[in-house]
């Protein structure tokens, strides 16, 4: 039998990651993790982690702070996870001291290449991340750099990488929600072993980690082939610069070994049950009567969820400038997986993102957190000590426990 699984969880709201590889196995071992929310003083999901997994040694401190002055207490680990923060993306600009890289303030991938950096000979195993599918695309100036960067970076530190855009509601979970999830397997595991030998396309749609979880196909037949060159200072300044190419270089799924990148547009090969929006709904006289939305506010939803063509003034600059979208579903299919939950979910306020459903009895309502929750495969009631709102607002940062239980699943049968 395979010892324990080690596992260190960063990034870790309220305990997604934790979930999926508990529920895929006992023989992953949560060993320690990290919930830091900046620029406020209550930490409500860091709350949140601690009572679902006492059992965890949790810190909830910054943990660019941790890297720099008590790092001991990261323990060494078999397998690093996390969902990094997506609001920006870091330059690698001076290297300042011997493996270090210094970037813009808060950009967290290099909290990730601190750690990994900082362990030397005791790295991970396994890598296991999580991020906003746009990962693949950003910056718009220079399509594609930060995560060549981040390949780069991974590479240097001994590790093989592949990665897919997974839709869930695309293998039937209840939600439509797209992600970037990367995998890395460090040259002293079997994995790397395997994945060198083996053909590309092959292990990107049926002997990889991620495609035998995933099944996908492709109508290419034959992927695009680039090697990332330079350190990381040259990644930074030179990738897809004056090449032409409008887009990022990197499709939906792909690998990389020693620098050498093979990527595609893949397809899901799904042919398994769907859940959808109405399977998820709590009974009508369950539902709380501040979520249901009242006339006098009916106007108010009606025009931000309607299409728009209208001329608007900028207040700052004083022009006029016509404005043009198009119209949502109101309310929301419910034969169908439901939109994107955004953070911006909770709160009565009208808003042209929130969820709206239209009950049996003919009412309109908004989503309640016990819902939110479901859409994001979490046990019910999982956050409800915090305020609805804050409730709300974990579920938009989260991830598809289901889709990191598939993943981790048959990570663990091989590495068993």
């Amino acid at each position: 039998m395979t010892k324990k699984i080690r596992v260190v969880e960063l990034f870790a709201g309220v305990g997604g990651f934790h979930l999926g590889l508990k529920q895929a196995s006992s023989k992953y071992s949560i060993e320690w993790s990290n919930q830091w929310e900046p620029a406020t003083k209550s930490q409500p999901a860091s709350d949140i982690y601690k009572l679902r997994f006492p059992d965890t040694a949790h810190c909830n401190e910054d943990i660019e702070r941790v890297i720099e002055e008590s790092f001991e207490q990261i323990p060494d680990h078999d397998l690093l996870v996390g969902g990094f923060p997506c609001q920006d993306y870091s330059v690698a600009s001076t290297l300042k001291r011997a493996g270090g890289i210094e970037g813009k303030k808060g950009v967290l991938w290099w909290s990730i290449y601190n750690i990994l950096n900082k362990k030397e000979d005791k790295l991970p195993k396994y890598l296991f991340l999580e991020n906003v599918d746009r990962l693949l695309k950003s910056p718009a100036k220079q399509r594609g750099r930060d995560f060549a960067i981040m390949l780069a970076s991974l590479d240097d530190l001994g590790y093989a990488v592949e990665w897919r855009v997974i839709n869930a509601a695309e293998y039937g979970f209840p939600q439509r929600r797209r992600r970037t999830f990367i995998m890395a397997y460090h040259k002293s595991s079997k994995i790397y072993q395997d994945m060198i030998k083996a053909n590309d396309q092959e292990w990107l749609l049926t002997n990889g980690i991620i495609a035998e979880a995933f099944p996908a196909v492709t109508d290419y037949t034959k992927g695009r082939n680039f090697e990332i060159e330079g350190d990381l200072e040259m990644v930074t300044k030179l990738f897809n610069v004056n090449k032409g190419i409008a887009e990022s270089p990197f499709e939906n799924t792909g690998m990389m070994v020693g620098r050498k990148v093979f990527t595609f547009k893949s397809l899901p090969d799904y042919n398994g049950p769907f859940t959808v929006l109405k399977d998820i709904l709590i009974e009508e006289k369950n539902v709380p009567k501040e979520y249901f939305i009242s006339e006098e506010d009916m106007d108010k939803w009606n025009y931000l969820k309607g299409g728009k063509n209208e001329q608007r003034i900028n207040k700052a600059l004083g022009f006029v400038y016509n404005y043009s979208e198009g119209s949502m579903v109101f309310p929301d299919a419910l034969n169908k997986p439901s939109r994107t939950i955004i953070t911006g979910e909770g709160g009565k306020a009208p808003s042209r993102f929130k969820h709206v459903v239209q009950t049996p009895s003919g009412k309109l309502r908004r989503l309640t957190p016990i819902e939110l929750e479901k859409l994001n495969m979490f046990p019910e009631n999982h956050t409800k000590e915090a305020t609805d709102v804050k409730r709300a607002f974990f579920m938009g940062n989260a991830l598809v426990v289901g889709i990191i239980e598939k993943i981790g699943k048959v990570l663990i049968e091989r590495i068993s």
